[in-house]
């Protein structure tokens, strides 16, 4: 069975570090499908805040949870638009 969904603060430091760490690999591989596609900006705004998520990881279980929300907010927010907006990737 599933575990209910948990906020930031009931998360033990390492669930936090290990979605900050999911979160950063899904902008990079965004980066790269954008940068396949040309959109060089996007690519380099996913991988600017994916290394951004990874640094916090390292440092969750005492930076400001409050900071960690909005990163990961952003972070997923940026994914949603690329899927959003760009093309099928036909093969």
């Amino acid at each position: 069975m599933r575990d209910s969904a948990k906020t930031l603060n009931e998360m033990t430091p390492r669930e936090r570090a290990n979605l900050m760490t999911l979160v950063a690999d899904a902008l990079e591989a965004t980066a790269d499908e954008a940068q396949e596609i040309g959109d060089d900006r996007f690519a380099a705004n996913s991988i600017s805040l994916a290394r951004i998520i990874s640094g916090c990881a390292e440092d969750v279980a005492t930076m400001d949870l409050l900071a960690a929300e909005l990163l990961l907010q952003h972070g997923i927010s940026l994914i949603a638009l690329f899927r959003r907006e760009a093309p099928p990737v036909l093969h």
